[in-house]
Order: C-alpha cells, then structure tokens, then sequence
C-alpha cells in the first residue's frame, strides 16, 4: 500500500511546477507591502567603514579562521549560520531580510499562510515543494466544502508519505518517539559521559542523521501548505450556511459535549464541524479536523497535533468566541513527522501549553495561529515557537498579548530546526525563565537557593538558536554534537516588555543562530548573562530594535547588549533616533567580545543613557568589538571600582588592538 500511494502521488505531479509555490498559491503583488528598508542596509556601511579604519586586522583574522566552520565538529550546519560566521555583514543582511520578509506576509490581512510557510523555510536548505494547489470552493454548497476538507487531508497524506518513503516502520516509530525524549531531556551542553548521557547522545545524532539524510521535508512542508488552504478566508466566512443543521446526539462521538454539525469518519481521522455555541472537545481517538463555528469552547487532550506514527496530520480551526486551550505534552499545535496546526480566527484566549506544545515541530510542523484578541499562553519547557528537527511558528496577529514560558521557547531552533514567533500588533509582553536553573549556580553560588537574588535560571529562548554540544575530551564523543538551528522573534509594533534569564533575546550557542526583531515602539528589555543580541561557541545573535524610547536592563552578571564568546558573531542595533537607557549596572557588555568573538554594538541616534560595570568595545584574546553611538550627546557611567577607561562624546578611543570605542 505505501508504493502505491508514493506511486499515485508521483503521477499526480507530473508536470508541476518546481518553484516554491505555484502562482495560485501566492498572494498577488497588490496584496504584498512594500518591505521595509533594512536596518543593516542603512547603517552597515557607515559602521564598516569605522571599523575598518581602526580594527580591519582584527576582522580579517577572526573572518579567516571562520573559513574552514564547514568540516569543524558539529554536525548539520545551517548554510546561513556557515555563511553569517565567514562573513557577518552579509550574513546579518540576510538573517534581517528573512525576518522581515516573513513578517510582510504575517501581517497582509487576509493571512496567506501557504505563502507565509513557503518564505519562512525558504533558507532552511530544503528542497522546493512540489504543492498542486486545491480549489477553493466559492458559495456555501455543503457537498462541496466536504469534498474541498477530504482532498486536502488525501493530499497531504500522500506527501506525507512521500516525505517519510526512505524510512523504515521501525525508524518511524524511533523519530515520532525520541521527539518525546528530546522534548523531555534536551540540553544545549553535556559535559558529563554516563550511563544515562552516553544512549542520550547516540540517540540524538540518531534522530538527526534519519531526519537529515532520510526524510524530505519538502513534502512535509507541501503538506503544511495544503493543509493551511483549510484557513483560507473567504471559505470560512461562508462555512456556516453550508452545515446549517445539527447531528442527532447519538452521533456524537465521547468525549464531545454542545451542538455539532457534522461527525464523519476518514482514512485520515475523524473530522467534526461544531455549532456556533460553546463546546467542549476531549477525544482520545484520532482527530483530523475540528472545524468549530463559535462560542466560548474548551479543548483538552491531543487538539491540532501529531495522534501517532500513522495519523500525522491534524488541523483544528476555531472561528469566533474566547476559547480556553490545554493540551496534553505535545499535544496542541505539534507536528512529529506530520504537521499539527490550530487556527483561531478570533477571541480573548488562553492557552496552557504542556511540554513540546504551542506551534511546535519535532521531526515535523508544528504550527498556532491566532489572529485576533487579547491572548494568554503559558507555556512549560520548548513550546511557542520552538523546533528541533522542524517548523516550530506561532503566529499572533493582534492584540495585547501575554507570553510566559520556562525555557526552549519563544522562538527556540535546535538541531535542524526553525522555531519562530511573530507578533504583528499590541503591546505584548513576553517572558522565559524562573524555571530551570542554570549550571552556573553550582560554579559561581554553591550555597544560593531559588529565590535568593543572586540565583540564576536559563531561558534559551525570545529568539535563540542552540544545538546540543559534546563538551568532552573523548574524539569519539565530541564529534557527536549538533549544530543548532534558528530562533526568530519578530514583534511589529506596540510597547512591548521583555523579561528573560540567561541566554535570550537574540542569542546563539553553538552553532546556532537567535534573531531578535522589534519594529516599532517604545520598548523594554530585561534580561539576564548572555542576553540582547549574545552569542558562544560559533554562534549567531542577531539583535534589532528599529525605533522608539527604549529601555534596557540585565540582572547580570555578564554579557549584555552585542557580546561574543569563544568564536561567537553578534552584532546589536538601536535604530532611529529614540532617546535609550542601558541600565547595565550590574552586568557587563556594549559591545564586548572575548576569545575571537566578533561584536559590533550601534545606537544610532537619540540622547542615550549608559551604564555598565565594563565593556564598551572591550576585547581579549583575538577579538574585535565595536561600541558606536552615531549622533547627539550622551551620557557614559562605568561602574568598575578603577575605571582606566573614560567614554565621551565626540570621542574615538580603543582599549587595545580589535576595540574600538566611537561617540559621534
């Protein structure tokens, strides 16, 4: 039966296109906005050329042992991770222009998701999806919107079928599992070779080689984009004439409670129509589609997700009412070898995200819209944009939002992975921490307990990009690390709060990328070590506020604001002309490498406010770092106990080969 289906399949797409998206599918050029200017674009070259009047040697010598990343000990390296450490002005422009091509289309009302899906993966290294659009039904004919439901879930079937062709029963089951695992024990670092950590890491380079070698997520993306014609506006609208009667009780299945207007049984799962009162959906067996009308609804259990290793694709589309989502771990919105996808078209909502949950892709997409309405998510540990070995996309179109999460999340790429948030409206706040401690604790606060100030919790997330590093003397073990993917957090305007632990807002660890966009408004950023546009151990960080009075703040103890660690490339940008505080009393960093670390910290304009324990174009060890303020007068305050270096205005100064200090 699975060669025939991969046989039917490949009939069908004789002839297709091979780009991207066939036309059908694309939004028309009327519908795109213009994009915006790049940040990097206007300000990369005037910075460049700064620096490369002071601390050219220094760039050329980290960029030149950059050359050789492709054969280095991490495996599955992101081409634009590779192409950002070898050269960091290029790649930088094209980490920002992925954003904000992506964020264009996020926010063209109506939301065309194919099209979002197909720009957002387009610089993961996967092949162009063969996708044969679907009609979309016009009126309100019940026979056909059935229909235009069944093709889609056939169709994405059989490229989901296609997509896993290479694998065995037996690997299949191995994947859809150790996305479990991954989502239960996952760390960016293991320093300690056990009898516990040792099948942890062979199990993880087992996932990525199956995942990399084997799957062809261009089908899996293809899936998704049919899939995701199932939210096309103009259908829904009209959705509610064609299923005007209700089923007799009987009909409806257990664990459903309210009025339903179609119950049907398919090779793919059940699909359910409810009514447009309130509703209740808790049901243990495998759910295709819940299509629900309105009314304030609950939904428990496995709600838009991956059911198991033969029921993949799962899609829950909600159109009116204030809803209350609870999931079971990886069991809203989660794709594992399929694609999980839950739309809500409108309502104040709240969603409690158990772990691996919330627009989340383990080995698969993993993909929450929610495009209208003041909403709630709590979210445990890699959830809300987060994606080992996948598309993790939480997409939020209005509202004022509120984001909570304990770590892996808000943006979170693992190995081969894409995890991304986009918030096109409101002001949101967001915040990732106060739940895991950090390692550091047992090496700098022995004796500190939670709760006591001093004590630190990580994030990795609000933009981070992290792979699973083998830090070990053992060759054998060491050559087992995996690269990390890409974290993107984009927020388009409103005044927004960011709160994190260690390790967030536009941070990448070993060989990962963390992308952190804010387009407008007046802003508030607080987080801990290693935070706003931060990187290790060839890692990216990418750290862009585009306008606006901003505030900035770090509980410390080190690394903030354009900071790079160990051959890290990081490079922060306060655009415009908003007047800024960096309230960086106790922390260290504006610009500050170590290591042969690369980091370029800009304000460009504004009456700025700077405090900071040390850093300020600080460098050791064959690095370059740059602190440039680029107009109006300032004010400087550097908080060590001997201060031999004094910021000014008008001033260039350098605290050694590769720094350069500029007030212009």
């Amino acid at each position: 039966m699975r060669g025939l289906l991969i046989l039917i399949l490949a009939q069908l797409m004789v002839g297709c296109s091979t780009h991207h998206i066939p036309p059908s599918l694309r939004p028309s050029s009327t519908s795109l906005p213009t994009m915006k200017e790049l940040v990097i674009d206007r300000i990369g070259p005037i910075v460049q050329d700064h620096l490369q009047s002071t601390v050219r040697e220094a760039h050329d010598t980290i960029t030149a042992s950059h050359q050789t990343v492709d054969t280095g000990p991490a495996r599955y390296k992101q081409r634009a991770i590779v192409d950002t450490l070898k050269d960091p002005w290029a790649g930088m422009r094209n980490l920002e222009r992925r954003g904000l091509l992506a964020t264009e289309l996020a926010a063209t009302t109506p939301l065309d998701l194919p099209s979002l899906l197909d720009r957002l993966t387009a610089g993961m290294d996967w092949p162009s999806p063969p996708v044969i659009p679907l009609p979309i039904p016009s009126g309100s004919n019940r026979h056909d919107s059935i229909a235009f439901i069944l093709k889609a879930f056939h169709q994405a079937a059989l490229h989901r079928e296609l997509a896993l062709a290479g694998l065995s029963d037996q690997e299949r089951a191995f994947l859809f599992d150790h996305g479990r695992t991954l989502v239960e024990s996952y760390t960016p670092q293991i320093s300690l070779l056990s009898d516990v950590t040792m099948p942890q890491i062979l199990a993880n380079t087992r996932f990525a080689e199956l995942l990399h070698a084997r799957v062809k997520y261009e089908h899996l993306l293809a899936a998704g984009q049919i899939l995701a014609q199932l939210t096309t506006t103009r259908w829904l609208e009209e959705l509610a004439e064609a299923f005007p009667d209700s089923v007799p009780p009987a009909q409806i299945p257990s664990g459903i409670s309210g009025e339903i207007r179609l119950v049907q049984n398919t090779p793919e799962g059940l699909i359910v129509i409810g009514g447009p009162g309130p509703n209740s959906y808790e049901l243990e067996e495998p759910v295709a589609l819940i299509l629900d009308l309105g009314g304030d609804d609950s939904y428990r259990g496995v709600i838009g997700a991956s059911h198991n290793i033969r029921y993949g694709n799962a899609l829950v589309i909600d159109l009116a009412g204030n809803d209350h989502y609870a999931g079971a771990p990886l069991g809203l919105a989660t794709g594992r070898l399929g694609v999980g996808l839950l739309f809500d078209r409108s309502g104040d909502d709240s969603y409690q995200l158990s772990p691996g949950s919330g627009g989340a892709g383990f080995g698969g997409l993993g993909i929450l819209v929610d495009a209208q309405g003041n909403d709630q998510y709590h979210g445990n540990r890699l959830t809300q944009g987060a994606a080992i070995g996948g598309l993790g996309l939480l997409i939020d179109t209005a509202g004022n939002d509120h984001y909570t999460s304990h770590g892996f999340a808000l943006g979170f790429g693992g190995p081969l992975g894409l995890g991304a948030v986009i918030d096109v409206e409101g002001n949101d706040q967001y915040q990732c921490g106060e739940a895991i401690p950090s390692a550091y604790n047992t090496h700098e606060v022995p004796e500190a307990k939670p709760g006591d100030p001093e004590f630190q919790y990580d994030c990795f997330g609000l933009g981070t990009g992290a792979g699973s590093r083998v830090l070990t003397t053992h060759p054998q073990w060491f050559t087992q690390s995996l690269a990390g993917g890409i974290g993107l957090l984009v927020d388009l305007k409103g005044r927004d709060r960011y709160h994190s632990a260690n390790f967030s807002q536009g941070m990448g660890y070993f060989f990962g990328a963390g992308v952190l966009l804010d387009l407008d408004g007046e802003d508030d950023y607080q987080a801990a070590r290693y935070g706003h546009g931060a990187s290790a151990h060839y890692g990216i960080a990418l750290f862009i506020d585009r306008q606006g009075d901003d505030q900035y703040g770090s509980t410390g103890p080190y690394y903030n604001g354009g900071v790079a660690w160990d051959h890290g490339v990081s490079l922060t940008i306060d655009a415009g002309i908003g007047h800024d505080v960096y309230m960086f009393d106790r922390t260290t960093g504006l610009g500050k490498a170590d290591y042969t670390g690369w980091a370029v910290f800009v304000d460009e304009g504004g009456r700025d406010a700077y405090r900071v324990k040390s850093g300020f174009g600080e460098v050791s060890e064959r690095s370059l770092a740059g602190f440039i303020d680029l107009a109006s007068d300032d004010q400087y305050t550097v908080l060590s106990p001997s201060p031999t270096f004094h910021p000014i205005n008008n001033t260039s100064l350098s605290h050694g080969p590769g720094s350069l200090f500029l007030d212009r």
